[in-house]
């Protein structure tokens, strides 16, 4: 597996003044997505819907609105 793309702005293209340490969003030679977030398993977990579950490899992680506005238009529809 490995990283084909960034999906959306660069952290810099955002703001970011390092430009290193920000959320993003890779597609993945396999199809998959991989983020970088902040980790809120412990805060957020609580808050799942019902219908929601995690299993204990998965964290769950926060990416800025704006990250993800701006990486709209990189998403396939399928």
């Amino acid at each position: 597996m490995k990283i084909v793309r960034r999906i959306g702005a660069s952290p810099r293209e955002r703001g970011s003044l390092s430009g290193e340490t920000c959320p993003d969003i890779f597609e993945l030679s396999d199809g998959n997505f991989a983020v970088i977030g902040t980790e809120a398993t412990a805060v957020l977990e609580s808050e799942l819907p019902a219908d929601a579950a995690r299993a204990d490899y998965e964290r769950i992680v926060i990416v800025s609105r704006d990250t993800l506005v701006r990486a709209k238009s990189d998403i396939p529809d399928m």
